[in-house]
């Protein structure tokens, strides 16, 4: 896995990046502030088509926020989802319960990531920590609430069907 990190400093004069993560939901939220915060403890990563950038299994306490490109999630070598939208978020759930990464992620096409270690939160000082901290796990909170509502309905359609097959059996 090769990774590209370009310093965050990079961010204070990208205005094209800058603006696309203003537009993700769980950022926009934060203020000024608390925005720049963020940014001194994140990176910009770029991926090359085919590139491994989450290994399941593995342990670490960052989180993806993808600016540009597409990713797919993979399970067990099997494809669970393709992620495309600026904001989308992938590697949340080992920071919510300090687990091992699920899945592997790869780049589909050439991508930009913002990737932010959670861990570096504990070492802001004052009332910044509380803030980012709480801001970035509601905005987590929200994602899973919004994919546990899928998953439900994908799990509902699929226990219809299967009642559907065996009473046709």
């Amino acid at each position: 896995m090769v990774n590209r990190k370009i310093d965050s400093g990079y961010l204070k004069y990208n205005r094209k990046v800058i603006q696309k993560l203003r537009k993700i939901p769980i950022l926009d939220a934060l203020d000024k502030k608390e925005f720049q915060e963020l940014l001194r403890i994140s990176d910009i990563k770029k991926y090359k088509p085919g590139e491994l950038i989450l290994k399941e299994g593995v342990f670490d306490s960052s989180t993806y926020y993808l600016v540009s490109g597409k990713v797919r999630i993979i399970k067990g070598g099997k494809e669970l989802v393709v992620l495309k939208r600026t904001g989308d978020i992938f590697g949340e759930m080992g920071i919510i319960d300090n687990s091992a990464r699920l899945a592997s992620v790869y780049a589909i096409n050439k991508t930009t990531c913002l990737v932010t270690d959670i861990s570096q939160i504990n070492q802001l000082v004052g009332e910044n920590r509380y803030i980012l901290s709480y801001l970035l796990f509601k905005g987590f909170s929200e994602i899973l609430a919004n994919r546990l509502k899928e998953t439900t309905k994908a799990l509902s359609k699929a226990k219809k069907i299967i009642k559907k097959v065996r009473k046709n059996n």
